[in-house]
């Protein structure tokens, strides 16, 4: 409603004025009206007979009784409506309705003239009509409602979200989805579902708020680690895959504002080259003289139904949003044709597993070592954590002992452990091979972080400088997969060979050309021509291919190395401010 009332205020409509709102609903608070109310009356306005008072420039009525004479039901239309799509201005003209009040002489013309209301002011490209439906509607501005309401109440709970699951939403989801993406025990791809996608999407739209939604279990794939292991998958169906697309988008909401600046793990803007070069902004700039690098050991394998649950509950308080995320953690997966329950852990692969992940350690690991950090640490202390993989350094070494004695007691409360092998309490710094050139230790220890080998060193001026190196096993490991490819790709055209190293050298050096690692970057594109050089030579035995020919092939099809990436300090401090 624009425009104000021209009369005294009926007492039913006082009590309907305090009805919560649509989105006050959604949010968990109601609107407190009383003192707008108690201001419309003290502004001495005229008297009226009637008792429901119109609104200027409209015609309505606020509080008018519906066709069945029920005030309540007019009121609470009226006040969802205003709601749902009270996005902004009103783009309509209003034409005045209310007649004008006579004068006191019929000569002297009326003695007030209401007037109507233009169309909306705007830029002079946009139109006054409305496009395409899915465009105008107010449907995604609510994630912005309720993405503020999260980062002003920190404590607010929502207990009103499943209605937030739309088929807009789940159209949405849908085409997030890779077209090429493995598939679950279903057996469906984008494609195929995609032939009758309105159709299956209102289907699976309406199973969901009927209750009929069955999540399937997941299919069980193991992929090769860098160590040699093998880590197990879980491929979710692609129903499965949309719901937990549009919940997560939907949690995001909430949960991105509760999230610490140090954890970068799979987050909206946020990659692993921002936890790098926190990382290496915070070694450079802080007093850091001592680093445990920290493993969790099979985190996403480990995590407590129950405790995940009661975290959850902290900020979702809609029963239907658990209970569907309860449905997904108990679904079990498929293995060999066999079904297996599923007591512990959230599948890797799974949509909603990374963010499923982060919410458990925010409570378990984010929020402790916030309070650590403030009630015990003597010395400056930094945190930089990526999912399962964490990186503190620290000013003084028996801060480093006490932390590491605590984590591994509030790991364990939650059913959680450090990984042996992967944790290590070592000396580093701007200090490091000062000290222990002076006990005879050699050189500084280095530590792993996000495929980096990470040392502390100087330039050639003498600056203190950390220096990231691309981890030998991995480069390693990723030659000899490349070599193991040239031979099933060995006669093919070499056109089709050189595109497809071309595109395997950019995606590498779109990940670790960073500063610093240049030589390491060239390195790997010379064993890997010349991998490609003696592959192409064993095509025949009658001539060998020269070095001038191989080079013609190396300009044309490969990308000369460069870095791909600005300096840690740039790009640091151009993300914190523009946040």
């Amino acid at each position: 409603m624009t425009g104000e009332s021209t009369g005294e205020v009926s007492s039913h409509e006082m009590v309907q004025t305090r009805l919560p709102t649509l989105l006050s609903e959604v949010e968990g608070n109601t609107a407190d009206h009383d003192k707008a109310s108690d201001s419309g009356n003290r502004r001495g306005r005229r008297p009226s007979a009637r008792a429901d008072v119109s609104c200027a420039g409209t015609g309505r009525s606020r509080s008018s009784p519906d066709e069945d004479g029920n005030p309540e039901r007019a009121a609470k239309v009226q006040s969802r409506d205003a709601a749902m799509y009270g996005c902004g201005k009103s783009e309509k003209a209003v034409v005045p309705e209310k007649p004008s009040n006579d004068g006191p002489l019929l000569t002297a013309g009326p003695e007030e003239m209401v007037e109507g209301r233009a169309f909306a002011k705007r830029n002079p490209v946009q139109r006054n009509t409305p496009r395409t439906l899915s465009r105008t509607s107010c449907v995604f501005h609510e994630l912005e409602r309720v993405r503020q309401r999260a980062k002003r109440d920190k404590g607010a709970m929502f207990s009103a979200l499943f209605h937030h699951l739309t088929v807009d939403r789940l159209r949405e989801s849908f085409g997030r989805l890779k077209p090429g993406a493995a598939v679950g025990v279903d057996g469906l791809c984008k494609q195929e579902y995609g032939r009758d996608l309105e159709g299956n999407l209102h289907d699976l739209h309406g199973r969901l708020h009927r209750g009929a939604y069955r999540a399937k279990p997941s299919r069980r794939v193991y992929i090769p680690k860098a160590d040699g292991r093998e880590r197990p998958l879980g491929i979710a169906a692609l129903e499965d895959k949309i719901v937990q697309g549009a919940v997560t988008r939907l949690l995001e909401a909430i949960y991105e504002n509760d999230f610490m600046g140090f954890s970068y793990g799979f987050r909206t803007g946020k990659s692993p080259h921002d936890a790098l070069d926190a990382l290496a902004v915070g070694l450079k700039s802080k007093k850091v003289n001592w680093v445990l690098d920290a493993d969790i050991r099979g985190f996403f394998d480990a995590i407590d139904h129950g405790w995940l649950m009661k975290f959850l509950r902290h900020r979702i308080g809609d029963r239907r949003v658990l209970r569907l995320i309860g449905k997904w953690l108990d679904a079990g997966v498929m293995e060999g044709g066999n079904w297996q329950a599923t007591e512990r852990g959230t599948p890797q692969g799974a949509t909603i597993s990374p963010l499923l992940a982060n919410v458990y350690l925010h409570y378990v690991f984010d929020l402790w070592v916030q309070q650590w950090r403030r009630r015990h640490a003597r010395g400056e202390m930094i945190v930089v954590r990526y999912a399962d993989d964490f990186v503190t350094g620290f000013e003084f070494e028996d801060d480093a002992v006490r932390f590491l004695a605590g984590l591994k007691e509030r790991l364990a409360r939650f059913a959680l452990e450090l990984h042996g092998e992967k944790t290590r309490l070592i000396e580093f710094g701007r200090y490091a091979a000062e000290r222990r050139g002076k006990r005879g230790e050699g050189k500084p220890e280095t530590f792993a972080f996000l495929g980096f080998t990470h040392i502390c060193g100087g330039t050639k001026h003498g600056r203190y400088r950390v220096f990231r190196r691309t981890m030998a096993k991995r480069q390693i490991a990723k030659l000899i997969e490349l070599g193991e490819e040239m031979k099933i790709r060995r006669h093919e055209p070499i056109k089709v060979q050189g595109a497809w190293l071309g595109a395997v050298l950019r995606g590498y050096d779109g990940y670790h050309a960073v500063p610093g690692n240049l030589r390491s970057v060239k390195n790997f594109h010379w064993e890997v021509l010349r991998r490609w050089y003696r592959s192409l030579c064993r095509r025949s035995h009658k001539k060998r291919l020269d070095w001038n020919k191989m080079s013609l092939h190396a300009s044309r099809w490969l990308p000369p190395p460069r870095n791909h990436h600005p300096h840690p300090e740039q790009r640091f401090f151009d993300a914190k401010h523009s946040r």
